[in-house]
């Protein structure tokens, strides 16, 4: 990142407060690391993070602002826009829709931020679904409140390590349903949405393989019925003839090889376990799952509420810390 340019602004959603993600904001926040590389603003209730520093034995201030524009950033301090939403004496770990509204509302707000260009990104806290459906917000989870928020009709999944990054044309459907719903345009739409974010990352012109659907990408029509040249060589060419450096269909069995060792910046997955299984073996441990397509870039930790640890102190903050790091790489300072 340039010198000149001033750290970016990720919004930092508090999630479910009744599971651990006060617990995992606090010492995310506070780590040295993270104020490097980021001005972390956390959207959510002071109160409860207050206990959750408690807790953990946690000495810093936890200061409320009215914007993340007034957030200071300082050893020791956490910024918060306070929602207040949180009903006082809230218990750990036991769901609550009181708890699933006010994770919607941080999330809203987010988004809201988002959109006046407030924020440069956006990290996630876990929800809890069944919280958030009890509270009469029927959404599978983060991605599609954000979609809703931001009025986006699609958006894709990034998975991201240090080694490899991948972004998925088809996630959580069946594999036969996956191969139907591929088509031209989607692929297409996934490769620039891919392209966007990788430019949005810093890399100027990103080289980016795109996986086949078959075997050996089919090995010139030996493998399938031609579902390689039919759904996925025509959206490569109308990327290609707008300077998007998108080379494929490629065997997925060496793609995520030659991108470990730096031949791409970024593989396009087909299906949820042809991007899923390598990167997981690559890095499982400091995996990230981004939202791209979305105003801002979105990651998320990699482990859910955990409500049977919740306000004990137990929580570990790794994933949240490694989520803030790739927020920020991810993110264009404004």
């Amino acid at each position: 990142m340039n010198a000149q340019q001033p750290l970016p602004l990720i919004g930092v959603t508090m999630g479910d407060g009744a599971g651990v993600g006060p617990e995992v904001i606090v010492p995310a926040v506070l780590d040295a690391a993270t104020l490097s590389r980021c001005r972390p603003v956390v959207i959510g209730d002071a109160a409860r993070l207050r206990e959750a520093a408690r807790i953990l034995g946690t000495d810093c201030e936890i200061v409320t602002v009215p914007d993340p524009a007034a957030a200071e950033t300082a050893p020791g301090r956490i910024n918060v826009v306070d929602l207040g939403v949180l009903p006082e004496g809230l218990p750990w770990g036991v769901l609550s829709a009181a708890a699933g509204n006010a994770a919607y509302e941080y999330v809203k707000r987010a988004a809201e931020l988002a959109l006046a260009g407030e924020i440069d990104g956006i990290c996630t806290a876990p929800l809890n679904k069944e919280a958030l459906h009890a509270a009469g917000h029927v959404y599978p989870g983060h991605t599609e409140l954000l979609a809703h928020f931001t009025g986006v009709e699609e958006v894709s999944m990034m998975l991201s390590t240090e080694k490899v990054k991948v972004i998925h044309v088809t996630t959580h459907i069946g594999l036969i349903d996956a191969v139907n719903r591929i088509e031209p345009g989607l692929v297409e739409r996934t490769v620039r949405r891919g392209h966007e974010a990788m430019v949005r990352a810093g890399v100027a012109e990103p080289v980016i393989g795109v996986c086949g659907i078959n075997p050996h990408a089919g090995e010139n029509g030996l493998f399938g019925y031609g579902e390689e040249e039919q759904k996925i060589v025509p959206a490569l060419e109308t990327v290609r003839r707008d300077g998007i450096d998108a080379r494929g269909p490629l065997p997925a069995d060496t793609a995520f090889f030659l991108a470990s060792r730096g031949d791409y910046d970024l593989i396009v997955a087909m299906y949820h376990d042809q991007g899923h299984g390598p990167v997981k073996v690559l890095g499982i441990e400091a995996g990230v799952n981004l939202t791209v397509g979305l105003p801002v870039i979105r990651t998320s930790v990699d482990h859910g509420t955990a409500f049977d640890i919740a306000g004990t102190g137990k929580a570990e903050a790794g994933s949240m810390i490694e989520a803030l790091r790739q927020a920020a790489e991810m993110s264009t300072a404004r």
